[in-house]
């Protein structure tokens, strides 16, 4: 999965870097990790541990961590509204142990340091990743064109993308309004403050997603 930081804009500069994300995400969806199937994913542990103050939020349900489908979506939708779990990903094609023949798998995690922790001391492990429900979300469907989208998507974030990025009630209206001051600025500078950005990318070689389904 590709990498996104939550930055302040406050300029035209906006628009471009909106732009360069919208194409790079969209691309993202697409990539699929080490070529596996959706059955040959598979949670081997669940965790399900809070033992100090962590700083991302906790699992929204601590006895649900591990029993979510192993497949869902990449990225995408600007905020959330639910963090399920935090998982760590294996690959035996870069040194995991196979205890899952030679499938990807991961431990699913109710506490980010628990899965960071595990990260450090594995062979073969990635970054964790927080499983996120989305019941509100922006839909970027072409480049610069935002939608307001209603459902129950879930779908696997960086970690980093939590910060500052919980939905509320006003975030898409709030959201929607400056992107729209923008566009009517015609590139003139702003004086109101632009809701953070949260698709730039800041890593050339991404991990591998183990997204399998449509955005």
């Amino acid at each position: 999965m590709l990498c996104v930081l939550g930055i302040h804009f406050q300029s035209n500069t906006l628009r471009s870097a909106l732009r360069k994300t919208s194409a790079v995400l969209f691309a993202a969806l697409y990539v699929s990790g080490c070529g596996r199937r959706a059955h040959h994913l598979v949670c081997v542990r669940a965790d399900r541990t809070v033992c100090r103050q962590s700083a991302y939020p906790l699992a929204v349900n601590n006895a649900q961590v591990g029993k979510y489908a192993p497949e869902s979506k990449s990225g995408a939708g600007y905020f959330y509204d639910e963090v399920l779990e935090y998982r760590v990903w294996f690959c035996p094609e870069r040194g995991a142990k196979s205890v899952n023949g030679k499938n990807d798998y991961y431990v699913a995690f109710a506490e980010y340091e628990r899965a960071e922790q595990l990260t450090r001391v594995s062979s073969g492990a990635e970054q964790p990743l927080a499983l996120v429900r989305q019941y509100e979300w922006i839909n970027e469907p072409e480049p610069g064109h935002y939608q307001a989208q209603k459902g129950n998507r879930i779908t696997e974030w960086q970690v980093e993308w939590l910060d500052g990025n919980k939905r509320t009630p006003d975030s898409i209206g709030e959201f929607l309004r400056h992107k729209k001051a923008l566009e009517e600025s015609k590139g003139t500078v702003l004086t109101k403050n632009i809701p953070r950005l949260r698709n730039l990318v800041c890593r050339a070689s991404p991990p591998k997603s183990h997204s399998l389904l449509p955005d």
